[in-house]
């Protein structure tokens, strides 16, 4: 095990980690690292390692292949061996939140944790940057702000869909429709959501917060008054997965936030551009989540061109043939 950018370790790893360090690991360098199950595909080490350099930090990040049951014992080891911190993926965001002994105020809403922090006292808190980091990615890629526009999440239900659903109720957006094949999950989050949707906005022609069934009629009348449309599933990732919406759903003037992003073309963008509308995937929020991360755990601005290019620079690997 010499290569912390490709190298997958495991919770035996962990276990055995004072006694068998890897070769780059001196028991000096600080750790950081993103527990998932799976977690090889994880692009994330080859954007935080460039960024450690960039600001002196001689540490690594490394990927940690962790499952559910071995969560608890796994993040418990982090403050004993040195570890500064680490992201958290699927399947582990809830399971992190109940796992930490403090936990901020965000992430306690968005009901889940991404981010972890060891702290002075070895304790382990917890942050959410799911949230913040697709504000920032949506604000980068269209000009606009979340309140600013009516919103329909395609998979609303789990995971960084219900984050992001949170999120835009937490900003107040124009409007919300939440689209979940398990509707029973989305009705139970509009009804979470629903205080932030009782104000003085004048009254519209539909209702500001609502559930939809993942039906074409009523997805038809929904998306007659959407500006920004949110695929928070992760369908488009296979060539044979079936299509989100139909392209006769799509207009002009909507946006399109894909968050899947390998390919980084996806048959939702590829139909949203053909019929004129703008269309980005998930590769900035992926890129604004390690900033905002980068930044809790350093407390210090984090270097996002230099994590920018390295993101980009592992796309292209990743996509080259074989």
């Amino acid at each position: 095990m010499v290569d912390p950018m490709n190298d997958v370790f495991t919770l035996a790893d962990l276990q055995e980690w004072k006694r068998n360090r890897p070769a780059w690991n001196d028991g000096e360098r600080p750790l950081l690292a993103v527990f998932g199950d799976p977690v090889a595909h994880s692009l994330s080490p080859q954007m935080m390692n460039p960024a450690l350099e960039a600001i002196g930090v001689s540490g690594r990040y490394i990927r940690l292949h962790i499952r559910e049951d071995e969560f608890s014992e796994a993040v418990r080891l982090l403050p004993e061996l040195g570890f500064i911190g680490t992201n958290v993926t699927i399947p582990h965001k809830f399971n992190a939140r109940e796992n930490v002994d403090e936990i901020d105020s965000l992430a306690d809403k968005l009901g889940a944790v991404n981010t972890v922090v060891v702290d002075e006292d070895r304790r382990l808190l917890g942050f959410n940057s799911d949230g913040p980091g697709f504000l920032r990615s949506l604000r980068e890629a269209f000009q606009v702000d979340a309140k600013d526009l009516r919103i329909l999440i395609l998979g609303a239900g789990g995971g960084a869909g219900r984050a992001v659903a949170i999120q835009c109720a937490l900003e107040h957006c124009e409007r919300l429709v939440l689209v979940n094949r398990t509707t029973e999950k989305a009705e139970a989050l509009a009804e979470k959501l629903r205080p932030h949707f009782r104000d003085d906005h004048l009254l519209g022609p539909v209702e500001r917060l609502e559930v939809a069934p993942w039906e074409e009629a009523a997805l038809a009348h929904q998306l007659d008054h959407t500006d920004l449309i949110i695929n928070a599933t992760s369908l488009g990732m296979k060539r044979t997965d079936p299509e989100l919406l139909p392209a006769s759903l799509i207009q002009p003037h909507h946006l399109i936030y894909d968050m899947v992003y390998k390919p980084a073309r996806t048959k939702l963008i590829a139909t949203a551009e053909s019929l004129g509308a703008r269309a980005i995937n998930g590769l900035s929020m992926l890129l604004h989540q390690g900033v905002i991360s980068f930044e809790i755990w350093f407390n210090q601005t984090a270097p996002i061109e230099v994590m920018r290019e390295a993101l980009k620079s592992a796309v292209a690997e990743a996509n080259r043939p074989a």
